[in-house]
C-alpha cells in the first residue's frame, strides 16, 4: 500500500501544495468543481493527494484561460469519462478564442503606437492619443 495516497492534510497545506488561495478552494467546492472535503472530528476540512492533483489541474487550466464550464467538461465532473476527441474539441474552441484576443490586442497595440508616434508636441492642447481613444 502506497503511504502517499493515504496522506491527508488540511486546507492550508492544500493551498500551499497547489499554489491556490484558500478562498479559491472553498469556492471550487461550493460550485462543485472540487468534491466537498471530508471533515475531521473537530470540523476541519481534510484533503488528499487526489484532490491536490485535481486542484493543480484546475489551477493550470485557469492559467491557460479555460472557463469553469470547460474545466468541468475536461475533468469529467459528471463522472463520465472524457474522450481525447472531446478534449481536443474544447481545446480547439479555446484556441480560437485565444487567437481572437491576440488579434484584438495587436490591433490595440497598433492604435496606441500610431497615437504615440503622432504626438510630437508635448505642450500642444489637442492630443492625438486622446483623439484615438475617443474613436
Amino acid at each position: 500500500m502506497n503511504i502517499s495516497t493515504n496522506l491527508q492534510f488540511g486546507i492550508g497545506e492544500l493551498s500551499r501544495r497547489a499554489s491556490v488561495n484558500i478562498e479559491t478552494i472553498r469556492y471550487y467546492e461550493k460550485i462543485d468543481l472540487l468534491p466537498t472535503a471530508k471533515r475531521s472530528f473537530n470540523g476541519h476540512r481534510i484533503y488528499n493527494i487526489s484532490t491536490q492533483r485535481k486542484l493543480q489541474f484546475i489551477r493550470r487550466a485557469r492559467e491557460l484561460g479555460f472557463s469553469i464550464d470547460d474545466i468541468r467538461s475536461l475533468i469529467g465532473i459528471d463522472e463520465r469519462p472524457v474522450t481525447c476527441g472531446e478534449v481536443n474539441k474544447i481545446t480547439a474552441k479555446h484556441l480560437i478564442n485565444v487567437q481572437l484576443k491576440i488579434d484584438r490586442l495587436q490591433s490595440l497595440q497598433q492604435t496606441l503606437l500610431q497615437a504615440a508616434e503622432s504626438c510630437e508636441q508635448l505642450d500642444k492642447k489637442d492630443c492625438p492619443i486622446i483623439d484615438a481613444l475617443s474613436e
